[in-house]
């Protein structure tokens, strides 16, 4: 008899909370949080880019749906089918409350005290110059291979399974009307909310009824289109309410999976430890890079520092969306072990998205045949969700790498290379190493909170140690990967220069933040 889901479930949770009301606070009080400030939305404003949230709600919405995308849910699924529930789960509460949620308040804190300028911009300030370009660099690139991939799998998910097209790309006028009812009409926030709501869940019988066929050719030049205009579109029109919007279907659908995991009377059926594993990689150090999103994540700091430090009202809010934030996307990958792990058979790694909607179904069988079908619907709707948001801060930081200041152009040349990436077959085999540079990508952000607690002359050792860890974790992983793939028969030539060049960059890097800090200390 396995242990009983519910039992992992509330003492996952309680812990989160635990964490988030002491340590959480801790944090917040050691990165100045300041609510008398005023923030750059309101300083800086624009009517673009830099609007206040209507409410710290929408802004949390915003910034949820955009961390929690596809990540949470098939890193855990795979780590836990490779070496056990247990381990899975120890990363993900370890690394959310000590490690992810300093990591995204300290992105948005930095972010704030410098104008709302994106992470790798202010390297400048914190390490030097030259790891600025570095870092930017490497930034941009992975934000266009992430718009890249996530396009090519929403148009997959599409052309296989049609009845999800309205439900998930309808969100879209339905986010534009909640803009305008709010921003342009004056409507208060709960109408608003109730009449979109409504059109929202409308959408689901509306994709069974009128599924929508077309090719995979169609929908990836439909969606950079999106992409793009999205992009260029004021943030209080689609960005925030789209995301606002999207935050109920995930929050509703977790709220859906905590209730069965509490009611359904499930038990873990996958072992707590896989001593004979069938990972194509060691434990360590890719336990650590499986497993990002829900515990900790680079792309997160892009997001804090890129689009929710131009839209936050207030400092008092910046702990429950930055590290807030964090702690429910954790929550989120405990659901997913919770569910995933409740399957005793029907395991496929090279599916996880589908294990995950058989988990759901298996946890909620209140929902009948649509447990698994809700699943992957909400699944869907983040996907699009990381996709037009990765392509706005690539635009912000095409602007500041390479001194842009069209708009339009620099919107058009993030998409441009991104289908180029598409047409050019690169996208899946670049893929390999992305879990890496995704978790590079939030070591060196550790490095520049570290920079920036030494300048307020603040402990910076809560940022450090993490940063200093992930490091070391990251290059191993990019270390090993590079030997399978010059190993094997037919190597892939362009992972490996990928990889080889994100060793390089993160070597660099490291080394140009110690030095710096050493400079500090002399």
């Amino acid at each position: 008899m396995g242990i009983p889901v519910a039992w992992i479930v509330l003492g996952g949770i309680a812990f989160l909370v635990i964490g988030y009301l002491t340590y959480g606070e801790w944090i917040k009080n050691l990165y100045g949080v300041d609510p008398s400030r005023e923030p750059p939305s309101k300083r800086l404003y624009d009517g673009k880019d830099f609007v206040p949230a209507k409410s710290w709600i929408v802004l949390f919405g915003h910034h949820f749906a955009s961390i929690a995308g596809a990540g949470p849910i098939v890193g855990p699924t795979l780590a836990l089918l490779y070496w056990g529930w247990l381990p899975a789960l120890l990363w993900i509460l370890i690394g959310s409350v000590f490690m992810g949620g300093v990591h995204d308040l300290g992105a948005l804190m930095v972010s704030l005290r410098n104008d709302a300028t994106s992470i790798s911009e202010n390297s400048r300030r914190y390490i030097s110059e030259r790891a600025r370009i570095v870092f930017s660099l490497f930034v941009w690139f992975a934000l266009v291979l992430i718009i890249a991939v996530f396009a090519h799998y929403a148009a997959n998910s599409y052309v296989k399974d049609p009845h999800i097209v309205w439900p998930s790309l309808g969100l879209i006028p339905v986010a534009l009307i909640f803009g305008l009812l709010t921003y342009r009409l004056g409507l208060g926030m709960l109408p608003a909310t109730l009449i979109t709501v409504v059109l929202m869940l409308l959408l689901i019988p509306l994709g069974e009824m009128m599924p929508i066929e077309t090719s995979y050719a169609v929908w990836m030049v439909a969606l950079f289109a999106y992409a793009y205009v999205a992009s260029l579109i004021p943030v209080q029109y689609l960005l925030q309410p789209r995301d606002y919007l999207s935050a109920y279907l995930l929050i509703g659908g977790m709220a859906l999976m905590l209730v069965g995991a509490l009611t359904s009377g499930r038990v873990l059926n996958v072992p707590p430890l896989i001593r004979e594993s069938s990972a194509p990689f060691p434990f360590i150090p890719f336990l650590f890079v499986t497993i990002a999103c829900g515990a900790i994540s680079g792309f997160h700091s892009l997001i804090a520092s890129g689009t929710t430090a131009k839209q936050l009202p207030s400092e008092r809010y910046a702990k429950r969306i930055g590290y807030g934030g964090m702690l429910m996307e954790g929550a989120l990958a405990l659901l997913v072990v919770a569910a995933v792990g409740s399957l005793a058979s029907g395991f496929d790694v090279k599916n996880p998205i589908g294990t995950f909607g058989k988990g759901v179904a298996n946890i909620t069988p209140f929902l009948g045949k649509y447990g698994g079908y809700f699943a992957i619907l909400v699944l869907n709707a983040f996907i699009l969700t990381t996709l037009d948001t990765a392509t706005r801060i690539a635009r912000y930081i095409t602007e500041e790498l390479f001194r842009i200041r069209n708009m339009y152009l620099s919107s058009a040349v993030v998409v441009g290379v991104a289908a180029l990436i598409i047409l050019g077959g690169q996208a899946g085999r670049l893929w390999t190493v992305f879990g890496a540079a995704n978790q590079l990508l939030a070591a060196l952000a550790l490095l520049v909170i570290t920079g920036f607690l030494m300048s307020m002359k603040r402990n910076p050792l809560p940022a450090m140690i993490p940063g200093i860890f992930m490091l070391l974790i990251t290059l191993s992983a990019l270390t090993y990967q590079i030997n399978v793939l010059l190993a094997s028969e037919n190597p892939n030539y362009v992972a490996i220069v990928f990889a080889g060049i994100l060793l390089l960059l993160g070597i660099f890097v490291g080394g140009e933040a110690v030095y710096r800090w050493m400079r500090r200390r002399a």
